[in-house]
Parts: C-alpha cells; sequence; structure tokens
C-alpha cells in the first residue's frame, strides 16, 4: 500500500518506519511537500502537531482517502484535551474518510518493536478495515472502539496517561493485567 505522511517528524518516521519494513511504500512530508504525499498515499497519515492541523489539511486534497488521525491537543500542564482533533479533522476535510489511531502511544514506541493494542476508531467499515490491516501489518492488535463520535475519548485518555507519565507514574499500573 503507499501511504502519504503528512509530517516528517518522530511520529512519522516511527510509524513510516514500521510500515515501511512491512512493505509498504511511504512518502514522508516537509512543509511544502504536503499535497505531494496526499495525491500519493492511497492511505494517508495525519503526523503533525495539533496547531498546524488546520494549516496542513488547507493544502491538500483528500476526497475519498482514508485519513488517520494520530494527532491529540492536549493542554501541557493540565493534561486535558483543548478540542477533539478528530472532530477538527471531520470538519477541515470533510471528504476524507476519517479514522483516529495511534495517538495513545509516544512516539519512541513506533520506533521500536510495539506490539500494542491500538484502539482505533471511524465511521467508515472500508476505511477501519484498512487501518486495522496497517495495525496487523506493524505486530500491534486492532481494537474496534467504535465510531468517530468516541475519538475524543481516546483523546482524553492520551491526556490522561501523558499526566501521570509526566507526574512520574506509569499509567499501565493503573489497568489489570
Amino acid at each position: 500500500m503507499r501511504i502519504g505522511i503528512l509530517g516528517a517528524g518522530n511520529m512519522a518516521q516511527g510509524l513510516g518506519g514500521l510500515w515501511t519494513k512491512a512493505g509498504h511504500e511511504i512518502k514522508l512530508s516537509h512543509r511544502g511537500e504536503f499535497a505531494e504525499a496526499a495525491a500519493f498515499g492511497d492511505v494517508t497519515l495525519l503526523a503533525v502537531v495539533a496547531e498546524g492541523v488546520p494549516d496542513v489539511l488547507r493544502t491538500v486534497d483528500l476526497a475519498g482517502k482514508v485519513l488517520i488521525d494520530c494527532t491529540n491537543s492536549v493542554v501541557p500542564g493540565e493534561w486535558t484535551v483543548g478540542v477533539s482533533m478528530a472532530h477538527r479533522v471531520a470538519e477541515l476535510a470533510p471528504k476524507a474518510r476519517v479514522v483516529k489511531a495511534f495517538n495513545l502511544c509516544h512516539e519512541s514506541v513506533w520506533r521500536n518493536d510495539p506490539h500494542k493494542l491500538v484502539p482505533i476508531c471511524g465511521d467508515d467499515p472500508e476505511a477501519l478495515e484498512i487501518v486495522k490491516s496497517l495495525v496487523t501489518d506493524i505486530g500491534c492488535t486492532p481494537a474496534d472502539a467504535g465510531p468517530l463520535s468516541r475519538a475524543a475519548i481516546l483523546e482524553a485518555t492520551a491526556a490522561f496517561v501523558i499526566g501521570l507519565s509526566v507526574s512520574g507514574f506509569d499509567p499501565r499500573e493503573a489497568l489489570d493485567r
């Protein structure tokens, strides 16, 4: 599969590297190259900082494309969600098939051999199946977390987990194993 990645930071490189190892073709994009990456991909990963999302999405045509949103809008120090990025992304790219995924783990996880559970939210059954296959391709387990309306819960979970980590706690200790 061809995956265009909007962004070239740590998250983009981590997931892009795993997908490359799995045999997919990847195109990372820096500023000024977002349209090329979006056009390249059968699937597009949005991997830019939350503040940059509106500017990036205004420069690309994602009509009919699967758009994976891994962004979070976390308020530093408060460890709360500023805005639901999945809902904002869906508003800014109304013709894309938005799926929320890969937002719960720090970018460093994707630079290793992750073997993680990856919750995903979305409304388009075909798009969800495509993203599930991309999750499986990198050795992770996809978990259907419901429709895109539930993505705000994933984002709030990320903010909570980040807050625990920053405070010196291991968030995994809060969950049954």
